[in-house]
């Protein structure tokens, strides 16, 4: 995190001694003591080893549909932003192909924009993923909401009767058995049709949204876990009104933390320039600054100049 930091001064030019040095170039050129506050600027420096400590403020910014939620993310968003690098910037540079598109179809059923990330966590932009639970295609439908939504699928078997099915196919054929039959064309998945299955999900969506009160935290949550399984937790909680954080100890596991990766996700990409350039900070950051005098004289006479 110091080297982040130190990279972000030295793009920025040391904006904090830049914000004093043009103060003292200003009372130079209007004849005023300007030796005299240089003087004070640098007795505040140690006399010791020269250098001064600046605190930078957190200057991350949520999306305004998720703020309120900081204090229960903050920590866990700056932790993934760290570990996880390489996978942020990946998805972000692939999600620029789909998410245009797939923000254009929330639009078209009132839905908050933000929600195109689970097209991300979903199938990491995979028509073809399909789960161990049997969900397929870019946003993990299963049969049962395919056809509740009218979308063609293939059924998928279980794994254990895929295993015995494909087994019988082994059994079936023989070395000299000879065909010259075309294969039939294999049935259409809607499910792998990003059009299609992008406004399946956003219906489906749409319907979350009036069982839950439109509260964007429990409809990504029940998209991962069912909404029979909020409704469970929310009846837990003992809440007349419960949000997230009320019902999430009475979660999956893994839907918490999906929830929790979908935030992570917006509030990165929604910052994704300072994120790149290093210059995201989560925290207030105590950071110190070597030869200061030296610093200060060389941007006072390159102002002069």
């Amino acid at each position: 995190m110091i080297k982040q930091i130190y990279s972000a001064l030295k793009v920025s030019k040391s904006i904090w001694i830049f914000f004093f040095i043009i103060l003292l170039a200003a009372s130079a050129k209007a004849g005023l003591s300007a030796d005299t506050t240089k003087k004070r600027l640098l007795a505040a420096t140690s006399a010791k080893d020269n250098a001064a400590y600046i605190t930078l403020e957190p200057n991350v910014v949520f999306p305004e549909v998720l703020a309120g939620n900081e204090q229960e993310t903050i920590a866990y968003i700056e932790k993934f932003s760290e570990n996880r690098r390489a996978y942020l910037i990946r998805t972000f540079t692939r999600s620029k192909k789909y998410f245009p598109k797939v923000t254009t179809i929330l639009k078209k059923h009132d839905l908050p924009q933000e929600l195109k990330v689970l097209l991300a966590l979903e199938s990491a932009f995979n028509g073809n993923a399909v789960s161990k639970a049997g969900a397929v295609g870019y946003w993990q439908i299963m049969d049962e909401v395919a056809k509740e939504y009218g979308l063609k699928y293939v059924t998928q078997a279980k794994k254990e009767e895929k295993k015995k099915a494909d087994k019988k196919k082994v059994d079936k054929t023989t070395p000299s058995a000879k065909t010259t039959a075309k294969k039939p064309a294999a049935p259409k998945d809607d499910r792998k049709n990003f059009n299609k299955s992008t406004y399946a999900a956003a219906r489906y969506l749409k319907d979350r949204s009036r069982n839950l009160n439109n509260n964007l935290l429990l409809m990504v949550a029940s998209y991962n876990c069912g909404i029979g399984n909020v409704w469970d937790a929310m009846k837990k909680s003992g809440k007349a009104d419960p949000d997230f954080w009320d019902i999430k100890a009475y979660l999956p596991s893994e839907t918490q933390a999906y929830v929790m990766n979908f935030i992570t996700l917006n509030v990165v990409f929604h910052n994704y320039e300072k994120f790149t350039g290093n210059t995201l900070l989560f925290t207030p950051t105590r950071v110190k600054i070597e030869n200061v005098a030296g610093k200060i004289a060389e941007e006072t006479t390159s102002l002069n100049d």
